[in-house]
């Protein structure tokens, strides 16, 4: 007799976990297959710290085929599924093209970057989720410290060194506290003109910084924030980006070369491409993560819109937190679902929350406990060894190694601006040099087109990448004052040329009009990568793994 065959799409957070739990209760009587564009899981909540020259970025992945020995890695992009054929079509790395049969399937491909109708944003602002994007931001940042040292008109000094950011949940939170630390770094090997000192903008639609977070917490991340020097501007976003700079909604234009985008994430197109019952763009499954009408098919993590059974009629946070423990779920009621076993639901309890804001400063609240300052910095990063799957001595070991030596100020430039668009379905890749982008057939890379004659706020609180305390385990129109601006420089953002204005950012935002909430919610753990919920980070429960 055969044994099932098992395809888990996506090895982000609820994937990743998902495959690892399924393996185990296996014990090599299922064949389980991981489909997945990258080799590695992405420890998304470390992410910023790529970004700010800490941790070198293979610090933050996991290999695949290193910690899921029972599980055979496909590396590939589904494009469309038959249900009714059972069967997973997928376009490898090559280009090359695929199909998977199954008798269990589990989505789990998490979300992609967040677009709003808000003119240039998607010609001039990069997302921030996934490694190319961190690696080019790191460069990106250095090169404008570089340029702005050996300019000699102080304007062009001035917006060269002045870096934006939007979105105030976690993700843009902590781009903009480490942007701040790495490039007051910076100006100390390339010295500014006097009196000039690099400035962080951090723009959001909500009344405060981290809205999803307790007050006292988002007290304490504003306070470290303001008192680095970042210019936190809550109420506020950007109204029209420009190769020069971006018009507010409060009507000032700031000359700037860096538009970081952390706004919010949406569910991979993939989920809403099935034809099944939708919520949000989130495919409707039950507590126990079953697909009602397809008991052969579960999904999890930011493709799943799952009840919250804490909170009747409502749905799970798009957040690492969830992901994490939804694909624990996951892998025990698949293989539940093998031999008639009784399936469990997915129940949560928030164990609390982390921020890291750089050096040794952090906002927390393990157990509902808050802490700031050195002890808040510690538990930070105790729980990230903790929750981390693998490569904790490594980590360690950069921390360690920052926190003596200078950091290295240097560009790679091995991911450049045209590479790593802010409109991708795959953030998780960069773009190809001949400008094509590999993609699934049949979903859309664009979530909402951005138009010349629209106008939209952006930002928004919420963020895709979690971080909950989790159980440790071993996402023109030009007014006068835009139109009197000296023409902009051409961009150089094509192929072989110097990276444009485009910068990364993006992360999940609640409070965007119009828009869907975010899923950077907090997440209790943060172990889980890419596509999977982003993250607050609760703190681990007895007997949980």
């Amino acid at each position: 007799m055969s044994r099932p065959r098992i395809v888990i799409v996506g090895a982000g957070f609820a994937g990743y976990r998902t495959a690892r739990t399924l393996a185990r209760a296996a014990r090599g009587r299922a064949d389980i297959t991981l489909l997945n564009p990258t080799d590695y899981f992405l420890y998304l909540p470390l992410l910023p710290q790529v970004a700010a020259g800490i941790l070198e970025p293979r610090r933050v992945t996991v290999s695949l085929t290193g910690t899921l020995p029972d599980v055979r890695l496909v590396l590939g992009e589904a494009g469309r599924i038959d249900l009714d054929g059972r069967t997973v079509h997928y376009t490898g790395p090559e280009g090359e093209a695929g199909t998977l049969g199954y008798d269990r399937l589990v989505l789990a491909a998490g979300s992609v970057n967040k677009l709003l109708p808000i003119p240039g944003v998607a010609e001039h602002a990069h997302g921030f989720r996934g490694l190319p994007e961190a690696l080019y931001l790191r460069d990106h940042v250095t090169r404008q410290v570089e340029l702005a040292s050996s300019a000699d008109d102080a304007a062009l000094c001035t917006a060269r060194c002045t870096f934006v950011v939007v979105g105030a949940g976690y993700t843009g939170t902590e781009v903009a506290a480490h942007g701040q630390l790495f490039t007051d770094a910076l100006v100390r090997a390339h010295p500014l003109r006097k009196g000039m000192r690099p400035r962080w903008l951090l723009l959001d639609v909500a009344e405060r910084v981290l809205p999803e977070l307790d007050r006292r917490l988002s007290t304490t991340a504003d306070r470290v924030l303001r008192e680095r020097g970042v210019d936190v501007r809550m109420g506020t976003s950007v109204k029209e980006a420009t190769p020069d700079g971006v018009l507010l909604t409060d009507g000032e234009f700031v000359d700037t070369r860096t538009l970081v985008w952390c706004v919010g994430v949406r569910p991979d197109p993939l989920a809403e491409s099935l034809g099944l019952p939708m919520e949000r763009g989130r495919l409707l499954v039950e507590p126990t993560l079953r697909v009602p009408g397809r008991p052969e098919v579960f999904a999890c993590g930011d493709a799943a819109a799952v009840p919250d059974l804490e909170k009747p009629g409502a749905y799970t946070p798009m957040t690492a937190q969830h992901a994490w423990r939804q694909g624990k779920v996951a892998g025990h009621n698949v293989a539940a679902s093998l031999t008639g076993r009784e399936l469990r639901p997915y129940r949560h309890k928030d164990m609390g929350f982390v921020v890291d804001l750089g050096g040794v400063k952090a906002a927390a609240n393990p157990l509902g406990v808050p802490l700031s300052g050195l002890p808040a910095g510690a538990v930070t990063r105790g729980y990230h060894l903790a929750a981390m799957p693998g490569n904790r001595v490594r980590v360690a070991a950069d921390w360690l190694l920052d926190a003596v030596l200078p950091r290295q100020g240097v560009q790679l430039g091995l991911v450049r601006s045209w590479s790593v668009p802010l409109d991708t379905a795959s953030p998780e890749l960069a773009r190809m040099p001949d400008g094509r982008e590999r993609q699934r057939d049949a979903t859309s890379t664009a979530d909402v087109p951005a138009t010349t004659g629209q106008r939209a706020l952006g930002g928004g609180g919420g963020d895709d990448t979690s971080r909950t305390i989790t159980s440790p385990t071993p996402e023109p129109v030009k007014n006068e004052q835009v139109a009197n601006r000296p023409a902009p420089e051409p961009a150089k953002n094509q192929p072989g040329g110097e990276p444009a204005k485009n910068q990364p950012g993006a992360e999940p935002a609640k409070n965007q009009p119009g828009g869907e909430p975010a899923k950077n919610q907090p997440a209790e753990s943060r172990p889980g990568p890419g596509p999977a919920g982003d993250q607050p980070r609760p703190l681990p429960r007895e007997g949980e793994q």
